[in-house]
């Protein structure tokens, strides 16, 4: 590839149902999650005489969705970057930070300016208290991506300046991915860093490592690994061919580990497991298991499955939002004296609501800006997603987009 070739973006491509409905089921935990700390706050007991696993997989699963998301993005970012420049080493810097820019900055920054003027106002669950700084700390952090710092060290913000802790991770760890790849560029180098990263992240989140409980949920090291996990997993579906056979056993073994994970994870603090961070990385090994599998077959998901892809292909837009949707729902709950009868319809109602309201967003304002600052420096897609570069003739297989 020449330097004028590499310079100039690749067209983007479609979508890998799998991973779409992987997001789409972060952003279910992440959703279910956030609805259980505002009825447990409210001293609801909305889970009384329920098996407590099934609690557990249901409405405790959203750190294990943010975890999803990280290997998901880095996958995507991976696969990406290979597609459009021909390899890592070959990642031009200002396109990439352009790139990055146009699909996180446009609604990072109005999400911003709305919780501003909301915090000025003084609207209640919406003020930024002075015990952790106040607003002009909390956008320095959140403008910076450092929210999980300030938080582990003064205190919890609102919930919908929280929710910006794994923002600061993903994009920190992107802030240095390209310096990375230019770095590392000689051979296979550039899995050197990624395994560092892997390997750090249980130390990162165990107890006898990190004493402080809010950083071990949110360090940057503590996510890193699985955007490392991600990455990694881009690396392997490019270079390597693995056979039918092959493909099904990492699909079942990821299969599994997800399920044990998702399902059984109380078993696995039992054993331990969480305590030594290990749970996570389990989780994150699962994912991309079942990622490499889904990137390497022509699987579609079935149409009963559309909503949750869909979830998934908005999940930037309902992860930023949809904390207006929690907050004012629960409003209402609380307005109709906390009817056991009206939990599941609350739960319900805030995952069909936040979902539209991110197709909203989505369709109105972050992909049309998208877009804009795209082709502005030279892009232009009509369609924005990843792809796995083709299998070689001969193997029986069509080509495999995302």
């Amino acid at each position: 590839m020449t330097s004028a070739e590499s310079s100039q973006p690749a067209r983007s491509w479609t979508r890998l149902d799998g991973v779409d409905l992987l997001r789409g089921l972060a952003i279910f935990f992440v959703l279910m999650n956030h609805v259980n700390m505002r009825l447990l706050g409210a001293k609801v007991p909305y889970t009384h005489g329920l098996p407590p696993q099934l609690v557990s997989s249901l409405v405790w699963n959203g750190q294990f969705g943010v975890q999803i998301f990280f290997v998901v993005s880095g996958f995507l970012i991976t696969s990406t970057t290979i597609r459009r420049w021909g390899s890592l080493a070959q990642i031009n810097l200002r396109d990439f930070y352009r790139l990055r820019f146009a699909r996180i900055a446009p609604l990072l920054l109005l999400l911003l300016a709305v919780l501003s003027v909301l915090h000025l106002a003084h609207f209640k669950d919406f003020v930024v208290s002075q015990k952790t700084g106040g607003l002009g700390r909390a956008l320095l952090a959140a403008l910076t991506f450092h929210i999980n710092w300030l938080e582990a060290h003064r205190g919890y913000l609102p919930a919908s300046w929280d929710i910006l802790w794994s923002l600061s991770v993903e994009e920190m760890f992107y802030l240095f991915f390209p310096l990375f790849c230019r770095l590392f560029r000689r051979g296979r180098s550039i899995l050197l860093p990624l395994l560092v990263f892997a390997v750090l992240g249980p130390f990162a989140r165990s107890h006898a490592f990190n004493p402080n409980p809010v950083w071990r949920e949110y360090s940057f090291l503590g996510g890193m690994d699985a955007i490392a996990i991600g990455c990694l997993t881009a690396l392997f579906v490019t270079r390597q061919h693995p056979s039918r056979a092959l493909r099904w056993m990492l699909g079942s073994l990821g299969a599994a580990l997800l399920l044990f994970s998702l399902c059984f994870s109380i078993h696995a603090y039992r054993w331990g497991l969480g305590r030594n961070g290990l749970n996570m990385t389990i989780l994150a090994a699962g994912t991309s298991m079942v990622i490499a599998t889904l990137s390497r077959t022509q699987w579609r998901s079935p149409r009963i499955l559309a909503p949750l892809a869909k979830l998934g292909q908005l999940s930037y837009e309902v992860y930023l939002t949809h904390v207006f949707i929690v907050l004012g729902l629960f409003r209402l709950f609380v307005a109709a004296n906390k009817p056991m009868w009206a939990v599941p319809v609350l739960f319900l109602c805030v995952i069909v609501l936040a979902g539209i309201l991110g197709k909203l967003v989505a369709r109105g304002y972050s992909e049309p800006i998208n877009r804009w600052l795209r082709r502005r420096w030279g892009d232009g897609p009509s369609r924005l997603g990843s792809v796995i570069e083709p299998m070689p003739a001969g193997r029986g297989e069509e080509p495999i987009s995302a």
